[in-house]
C-alpha cells in the first residue's frame, strides 16, 4: 500500500511517501492560516512525487468523527473543523482518504509496529510540556467510544479537584515550584526543576517528587480501571528529559502495590519507540487498519 501521508499541527505540516514498510522523501512545511491554502499545498506535495499512490492518510489535531466525516471540538487549525473533510479531499486528489487524530495516530504506531506491538490490549499515555492525552486499544482494535473522548486521561480528577492534566505534567510541576519561591511562574521551566532537584534544591525536590506521585496515581487508576497488558508512555514532556522515569515509576508502583497487599501481577510500562514519527506512521497504519476493516 503506496500513501502519502501528512501530519498536521498548528505550526508545521510534515509529510511522506510510505511505501508499504517506510517512510521515504519526508519534509515539512509551515501551516498555512487558511484551508484554501492548505489544499494547494497538499496538492504541490502530491504532485511533486512521481511515484505510485494508494491513498492519502492525515494525522490532525480534534475529535475526529469519521461517521459524520468532520472534525469536531476545538483546535488551534480552526479551519479543519465543522464540515465534510473527507469529500473535499478525495475530490481534492482522487483518492481514498483516511483522518485519524493525532494521538491516535501516534498510538497506532505503537500498536502496530512499536513498544505494544503484539498486544491485544494496550493503553497510550502521551504526557506532553502542559496536557495529558491517550488512548486505548482493546481486542486489538482501537477503542473511541461512544462520545469519541476515549483516552482523554488527562480529564481524570486525581485530587481536589484538580485534573490528571493539572497535576502531572511538567509545566505544572514547574509553575507549582515557582509559586512556592514566589518567582514569576515563568522564571523556571520544567528541564530547571528537574536539575534544581537533581543538585539538592529541597523545594525542587519536593515538586518533582509530588510530580511523580500524581503521574503514577493516574497510571493506577489507567491499570486498575481498564487492566491493559502494557501501557506505553509518550510525549514531549517525559520523554528523553530524564532518564529515571521509568525506574522512578515502576518503584512507585511496586510500592504502592505492596501497600495495597496487591500481588497477582506488576503492571508494564514501556516508553514509546517512536517519540518524533508517530503521527506519520500511525496514519498509514490507519489507512492500512481501515482497508482491513480493523478500526
Amino acid at each position: 500500500m503506496m500513501l502519502l501521508v501528512f501530519a498536521c499541527d498548528e505550526k508545521k505540516i510534515m509529510h511522506g511517501y510510505w511505501n508499504g514498510s517506510q517512510f521515504e522523501e519526508q519534509s515539512s512545511f509551515k501551516t498555512p492560516t487558511t484551508w484554501e491554502q492548505l489544499k494547494q499545498d497538499f496538492l504541490t506535495v502530491y504532485e511533486s512525487l512521481k511515484k505510485p499512490i494508494n491513498g492519502i492518510a492525515l494525522s490532525v489535531p480534534g475529535i475526529v468523527n469519521t461517521e459524520k466525516q468532520r472534525i469536531e471540538g476545538a483546535t488551534e487549525i480552526s479551519y479543519l473543523h465543522g464540515f465534510n473533510i473527507f469529500a473535499e479531499l478525495e475530490e481534492l486528489f482522487r483518492l481514498p482518504v483516511t483522518i485519524e487524530n493525532d494521538i491516535n495516530c501516534a498510538a497506532m504506531a505503537e500498536f502496530y509496529l512499536g513498544a505494544a506491538k503484539n498486544t491485544q490490549d494496550s493503553a497510550f499515555v502521551a504526557v506532553a510540556e502542559d496536557e495529558i492525552k491517550g488512548a486505548l486499544f482493546t481486542k486489538g482494535q482501537l477503542h473511541k467510544g461512544n462520545h469519541l473522548y476515549s483516552g482523554q486521561f488527562g480529564y481524570m480528577y486525581l485530587n481536589n479537584g484538580n485534573t490528571f492534566s493539572e497535576l502531572a505534567t511538567p509545566a505544572q510541576m514547574a509553575f507549582r515550584y515557582c509559586q512556592r519561591m514566589e518567582l514569576d511562574p515563568t522564571e523556571k521551566n520544567s528541564d530547571a526543576v528537574f536539575t534544581l532537584a537533581k543538585t539538592g534544591d529541597k523545594l525542587a525536590k519536593e515538586e518533582v517528587n509530588n510530580f511523580y506521585e500524581y503521574l503514577v496515581a493516574g497510571l493506577w487508576n489507567i491499570q486498575f480501571l481498564y487492566d491493559p497488558e502494557l501501557i506505553v508512555l509518550a510525549g514531549d514532556g517525559i520523554v528523553g528529559k530524564n532518564t529515571e522515569l521509568l525506574e522512578e515509576i515502576n518503584q512507585r508502583l511496586l510500592k504502592k502495590l505492596s501497600e495495597k497487599g496487591i500481588d497477582a501481577f506488576v503492571p508494564k510500562i514501556k516508553i514509546c519507540h517512536y517519540p518524533k514519527q508517530a503521527p506519520l506512521i500511525g496514519a498509514a497504519m490507519n489507512f492500512s487498519a481501515r482497508q482491513q476493516g480493523e478500526v
